[in-house]
């Protein structure tokens, strides 16, 4: 596997701007004789497709949702980073690619962060363009307010959803090129392989959602915006639907696979509630702006938290932590939060939470202000716990919310195939072993927005797709359509006694003990004894009802759950090998004496990217060197 990352020599301030003067163009008239699928149309693949549209591409767009406005993205509530520097406080580019880097535990490759850091702050005025609401000072100025690894302000937000007004602002351009008919959009579909002719992606297969049909795409170059696989924990944020199919499928059509390890845990999530449970709910990263986290010192209290003295109260991330304090980076809150309960400190039901109390900045700024940064935020708690965090502190425990691997990309956001190119969470690119909050939005709308619309050209150009013309009825897309109504048929024609739900649920649950928050040796190795026993037991007794050629929502999840079932034994095996501590990838042996992550840079500074060697092998671990002459290798502190 070639891991050649086409990372631009000289000054990294200086490399971007010198690699789009140094790629191949597409003249304007020849643009229209490309056509580019994209596949996911959240903010990254959304932004994409609007992007490549509004230049000439033809573009077919597929989502597995009813709309384009459902993607997941619209689940972000915080903000989204920029360097604009608009509170004087000490911010720039520069700053921005130097608390990135450092937020990932140096694990990122800078050329790439320099990039994102570089555009943030086009990406807000393209969003204020396209009439987003940012919230605003008093004086029209656009506010920021502070997220965690971070000392200044650069967050812009819109109250606590952010992420629905900037998916409304880019679908808003999307619909444009739709109703221009330069986007065609294809909803309820959902990709199940990726087609490889001659070497180069060139194609899709679908499965309509709503009537069953397998569908082959052809195309000139393939884009997947696909998101994050952080329900292989069964339990996380995201939303039920979020899969690892689509870049799953292309990893076992070659593209490689980048630290599938490197997971994130958000701090700030409402705590499980009950066995039968289907997801989690986040509370945005910006409540710790204002809310202070802290346990009882006592193991054995029982009082209500209002009647605790605030000399028997510990705020943990306080004291541990004082020049970020509450701000501190998610991987190093959460496992703080973890810790006080293990010791017996923790809140609630199970003494599986902590508390997040606003008494402090409601006496400071008062009810109303408070109600202002957050009030859909306040209601979303208050509906589900029946609880006012106006007048009681949220209990609030971590859950998988994110996830920093993903398929490898080139420094054009190519995968290892070439034409394939993979954007927004569904890479592994910018935020190494830990992405800092508000930082997810600004790099899908980089992305899609102002990286993706350049590098894809450099590929028609250099590699000139139209020139070997190929259809839907090439041999290689009947291959590909066999594996899939294969793996269909032989999904419904298991007929055994467990749905899929179940068997994902158990899997969630032996991801979360064994490759969580912290893991060891010993659990990874019982995980890996596990799984291929699990999946054995998935394909001789799942229950998969109904047919292949209607509306089948358990069909869907039987594929999404057999997909999950191989990737976790990859991620387990990832963070196996990965022997240290780096980020939200941390192995209890390799920890310092006071509980912090312990690097091991001399043999582990680079990313881990795995290739499919065939069915029943195990995949080939390759290595990409990473390297810092910008930001220097340090042990990452927050104290």
């Amino acid at each position: 596997m070639n891991l050649d990352s086409k990372i631009p020599t000289g000054p990294v301030q200086d490399a971007w701007e010198k690699h789009k003067f140094d790629m191949k163009l597409v003249n304007p008239a020849n643009k229209r004789k490309f056509k580019v699928l994209m596949v996911g149309t959240g903010l990254a693949g959304g932004s994409a497709a609007a992007s490549l549209a509004e230049l000439g591409y033809e573009v077919d767009a597929f989502c597995f949702q009813d709309s384009p406005r459902r993607a997941h993205s619209i689940a972000a509530q915080g903000g989204i980073n920029a360097a604009k520097n608009y509170q004087n406080d000490g911010d720039s580019v520069w700053r921005l690619f130097y608390d990135t880097v450092k937020g990932g535990d140096f694990r990122s490759r800078e050329a790439n962060v320099y990039r994102l850091a570089q555009v943030s702050a086009n990406i807000i005025d393209q969003c204020v363009a396209q009439g987003v609401p940012f919230a605003r000072e008093y004086g029209g100025q656009l506010a920021n307010r502070s997220f965690g690894g971070a000392q200044v302000s650069r967050t812009f937000y819109a109250r606590g959803q952010t992420g629905q007004q900037l998916l409304l602002g880019c679908y808003a351009g999307l619909s444009r090129q739709i109703d221009a008919g330069n986007v065609t959009m294809h909803t309820r579909k959902e990709m199940l392989d990726v087609v490889v002719v001659d070497g180069l992606a060139r194609g899709i297969l679908t499965r309509d959602l709503v009537t069953g049909k397998i569908e082959r795409w052809a195309g000139d170059a393939v884009v997947l915006a696909t998101g994050g696989y952080a329900n292989v924990f069964y339990l996380s944020t995201n939303a039920i639907g979020c899969n690892v199919t689509a870049a799953f499928r292309a990893y076992k059509r070659g593209a490689g696979f980048a630290n599938p390890c490197y997971t994130q845990i958000h701090p700030t999530c409402i705590p499980v509630h009950g066995d039968q449970q289907s997801k989690l709910t986040l509370m945005s990263e910006s409540l710790r702006n204002d809310g202070r986290v802290w346990v009882p010192k006592a193991t054995d209290e029982t009082r209500a938290p209002g009647d605790i003295p605030e000399d028997e109260r510990d705020y943990y991330l306080e004291r541990k932590y004082p020049s970020f304090g509450n701000l501190s980076p998610r991987d190093i809150a959460s496992r703080s939060a973890k810790e006080a309960c293990d010791e017996g400190r923790g809140v609630g039901p199970g003494k599986r939470g902590v508390y997040l109390d606003f008494r402090d900045a409601i006496a400071r700024v008062g009810e109303d202000t408070i109600r202002q940064r957050y009030g859909n935020l306040f209601d979303m708690y208050e509906r589900i716990t029946d609880e006012s965090p106006y007048k009681v502190p949220m209990r609030i425990y971590p859950a998988p919310h994110y996830t920093m691997g993903g398929l490898w990309v080139d420094y054009n956001l190519q995968s290892t195939i070439p034409g394939l190119h993979v954007i927004g969470e569904a890479n592994f690119s910018d935020h190494g072993a830990n992405r800092l909050g508000a930082s997810a939005l600004m790099q899908g709308l980089a992305d899609g927005y102002f990286v993706l619309p350049y590098t894809i050209g450099h590929y028609f150009a250099t590699h000139g797709p139209d020139k070997k013309p190929v259809d839907a009825d090439h041999p290689d897309f009947a291959r590909v359509e066999d594996d899939v109504r294969g793996r269909i048929k032989k999904l419904l024609g298991v007929n055994g006694s467990r749905s899929p739900a179940s068997f994902h649920r158990e899997l969630g649950r032996l991801m979360w003990d064994k490759c969580g928050m912290a893991r060891n040796a010993e659990g990874l190795k019982e995980a890996l004894q596990r799984i291929p026993e699990l999946r054995e037991e998935f394909w001789n007794d799942v229950r998969v009802l109904g047919s292949g050629e209607s509306l089948n929502m358990m069909l869907e999840e039987a594929g999404r759950v057999a997909d999950f079932l191989e990737f976790a034994e990859m991620m387990c095996l990832d963070a196996l090998t990965r022997e240290e501590s780096c980020g939200g990838h941390f192995r209890e042996e390799h920890q310092t004496e006071d509980g912090e992550a312990l690097r091991n840079d001399d043999a582990f500074t680079h990313a881990a990217v795995w290739e499919h060697t065939g069915e029943g092998s195990a995949p080939k671990r390759h290595t990409e060197a990473l390297d810092f002459p910008n930001v220097k290798l340090a042990t990452r502190s927050y104290k």
